[in-house]
C-alpha cells in the first residue's frame, strides 16, 4: 500500500516548482508555508480544508489580529490553488474572512529639522568622528536624499557607488531587479568625506560593503534598526503617522512625499512625473507610487487645493 503524501512533501514540491520558475523561495512566505505544512501533518490532515487553514492561521499566529491572520491566509492561497490540481476536494476560503491582507498605514513624514537632528545624533555616537558616527550619518543622509530602502543601502558595495558620476547602482533589489540611482553633487561630497574616514578602518575594495563596520563587514539590519532607535530618541522625534514609532524606512516615504509636493507646487505633469519617480525608487507597480497622493494627508491637502483652484477657474490644471 502506497504511503500518503504528507503536506510537508506537498509544500516542498510546490516550492521547488516555484523556484524553477524563477521565484524566490527562501523568504518569510516560504517559512510560513512550511509552518502550515507542519501543523497539517501534526493534525494528520493530508487534505487542505477551510477548517485546517483557519485553525493554523489563528492558533499558530504570534499576533492575535485580523490583519495578521489575513496576511497568513494570503500566503497559503496560491499553494491552495496548486493543491487543487492534485486533490479536487481541496478547500480554501472564497471570501476575505479577515479583511484585506494588504493595508497601508500612514508613515511618519520627517521635517528637515528632524532629519538634521538624526544626523547630528549620529555624529555624537562614540567615539565621535570614528567609524560608527560617520557610517550612520552617511547612511541616513543617503537614504533621505535618494529614498533607498535600508536593505538596498546596506547591500551597496564599493563598486556600486560612483562618486564622480554621482550615481549608485542598486543590484538585485526587493523585486530582483537592478537600477541606477543618480544623486546630487552635495550627496557626492558627503559620501566622499565619509570615505576619507572609512579608509582609516577598512580598505576600499570593489566587493567590500560601502557602509561597513571595522574590518570591512557590512552593516546588518538588526544593528541599523537598533542604533536608529537610539538616534530617534536622542533627536526627540515623536511619531505622527499610524506606526507606534518612527522608522528608518520613513525616510524613504519622506523622500517620495517631498518630491511629489515639489512637483505639485511647480505644476508639473504629475502622471509623467510619478512614472519616472516609480522607476527611480524601484516600485514594482506605479500604483504604489500613486498611493502617496491619497494616503498622505499633506499631499491630499495640496491636491485638494489645486483641484479647488481648477474648479473656480483660477488655474488650468488639476
Amino acid at each position: 500500500m502506497a504511503m500518503k503524501t504528507t503536506m510537508t512533501e506537498h509544500v516542498a514540491a510546490y516550492l521547488a516548482e516555484r523556484s524553477m520558475l524563477g521565484f524566490n523561495v527562501s523568504g518569510p512566505d516560504a517559512r510560513l508555508l512550511r509552518s502550515f505544512a507542519g501543523f497539517a501533518d501534526e493534525q494528520n490532515c493530508g487534505t487542505l480544508t477551510n477548517d485546517l487553514v483557519i485553525r493554523w492561521t489563528k492558533d499558530r499566529s504570534r499576533i492575535s489580529h485580523p490583519f495578521t491572520w489575513a496576511g497568513r491566509l494570503a500566503v497559503v492561497k496560491p499553494f491552495a490553488a496548486y493543491m487543487t490540481r492534485l486533490d479536487p476536494v481541496t478547500e480554501f476560503p472564497t471570501t476575505p474572512i479577515f479583511g484585506k491582507s494588504r493595508r497601508r498605514l500612514t508613515p511618519h513624514i520627517y521635517t528637515d529639522d528632524e532629519i538634521l537632528g538624526l544626523m547630528a545624533a549620529a555624529r555624537a555616537l562614540q567615539p565621535q568622528g570614528g567609524l560608527p558616527s560617520v557610517v550612520f550619518e552617511a547612511l541616513i543622509g543617503l537614504i533621505a536624499a535618494t529614498g533607498l530602502r535600508i536593505s538596498e543601502a546596506i547591500n551597496l558595495r564599493c563598486r556600486d557607488v560612483d562618486i564622480e558620476a554621482c550615481c549608485a547602482t542598486v543590484r538585485m533589489t526587493k523585486f530582483r531587479k537592478s537600477r541606477h540611482v543618480p544623486f546630487h553633487q552635495s550627496v557626492a561630497s558627503a559620501l566622499d568625506s565619509y570615505l576619507l574616514v572609512r579608509e582609516r578602518f577598512a580598505r576600499k575594495e570593489e566587493e567590500q560593503a560601502f557602509f561597513t563596520i571595522a574590518g570591512g563587514q557590512r552593516l546588518n539590519k538588526r544593528t541599523v534598526h537598533g542604533v536608529f532607535q537610539r538616534l530617534r530618541l536622542a533627536a526627540g522625534i515623536m511619531p505622527r503617522g499610524s506606526y507606534p514609532h518612527v522608522r528608518i524606512h520613513d525616510l524613504r516615504h519622506t523622500f517620495i512625499c517631498r518630491r511629489l509636493e515639489r512637483w505639485q507646487a511647480d505644476g508639473c505633469d504629475i502622471d509623467n512625473a510619478i512614472a519616472a519617480l516609480s522607476t527611480y525608487v524601484g516600485h514594482a507597480k506605479v500604483s504604489d507610487t500613486y498611493w502617496y497622493m491619497t494616503g498622505i494627508p499633506d499631499l491630499m491637502a495640496t491636491a485638494g487645493s489645486r483641484f479647488e483652484g481648477f474648479a473656480l477657474g483660477e488655474n488650468d490644471y488639476v
